[in-house]
């Protein structure tokens, strides 16, 4: 095969213009395109907002609870 390309390449690719047309081949590539730029945004967004959103630990666990005591025994 020339350039490496395999025959199922090839097949599947004249089936996507088959039943899209050859128009809408561009539009389609476009709409791929964006959409896959604004999945990998919003991905990184989320790994750089990961470390604020950070799951309490026990000591943070025991600090409320000593807090909840101290505002309990004030309003009594």
């Amino acid at each position: 095969m020339p350039f490496g390309i395999h025959p199922e390449i090839l097949i599947l690719l004249l089936i996507i213009a088959l039943i899209f047309g050859a128009k809408r081949l561009p539009e389609l590539g476009s709409s791929m395109g964006k959409s896959i730029k604004e999945f990998q945004k919003a991905v990184k967004n989320e790994d750089t907002a990961a470390p604020q959103n950070q799951i309490p630990t026990v000591a943070t666990s025991a600090a409320m609870q000593t807090d909840q005591t101290e505002k309990d025994k004030t309003s009594v």
